[in-house]
């Protein structure tokens, strides 16, 4: 990659598929960025990029990749495949370049730093509970913890089984209420069909798997439009 590509990609702004970073100083929520690219449609971590798209570089590139390849092999699992690539910008400034695939073993998540529990409490070894973890998607330009909803819907897609659904009262009500009005939440399909949440998931994880619904993620909470109004 040279530094004009890199340009070329950081003009537009950060995307669903590119994200920047002036330095790798918070390396566990850059994680987060390549988990979300993970679990979605790939894309690229640029460090050494300014918030506003300006590119000062970096002077010592070799300490942030060495900082995130650390951070990645510690706090992501199933690990997160990626290339990363130093493109020269001055004799003696640099950017770094991640890329990150769409996985085929995703969902991936970002475990929990260990470090912010005590390790002995009055003279004995603490019991230090299992890392907490969370996935993450892309949601426009930004990364936002997956559902419990999308993450089964990400890890049923991966198996490449063909999906079948009744066409009942409920779902009626759901393809109705589209047309008219674009998307629906979880709790506003249950309140619609007068159904428990637990029941709407599934109906709603049963309609993207078989390609008539999609997921939407947003910072507010995931949204679900037809295929056919979304195209």
């Amino acid at each position: 990659m040279t530094i004009k590509e890199v340009r070329n990609l950081v003009k537009g702004g950060e995307t669903h598929t590119v994200e920047f970073k002036r330095k790798a100083t918070h390396p566990e929520k850059i994680v987060r960025e390549m988990v979300a690219f993970a679990n979605s449609d790939g894309g690229y971590v640029f460090i050494g990029v300014d918030d506003d798209g300006s590119i000062p570089g970096l002077k010592h590139p070799e300490d942030h990749v060495y900082v995130l390849e650390a951070a990645i092999d510690q706090l992501t699992q199933p690990k997160v495949e990626y290339k990363w690539e130093i493109v020269p910008l001055t004799d003696d400034l640099s950017v770094v370049s991640f890329f990150i695939p769409s996985s085929s073993k995703s969902p991936h998540f970002v475990l929990e730093k260990q470090d912010k529990y005590p390790r002995f409490v009055n003279g004995r070894r603490a019991k230090v509970p299992p890392p907490g973890k969370r996935a993450y998607v892309r949601a426009d330009d930004k990364s936002v913890q997956a559902s419990r909803e999308m993450k089964e819907i990400i890890r049923r897609k991966k198996q490449g089984k063909n999906i079948k659904f009744n066409y009942g009262d409920k779902e009626k009500m759901l393809f109705d209420y589209l047309e008219k009005n674009g998307t629906i939440t979880l709790d506003g399909f249950a309140e619609l069909a007068k159904v428990s949440r637990y029941s709407a998931s599934r109906t709603l994880i049963l309609l993207v798997l078989a390609n008539v619904l999609k997921i939407v993620p947003t910072e507010k909470g995931d949204l679900y439009q037809s295929v056919v109004s979304s195209q």
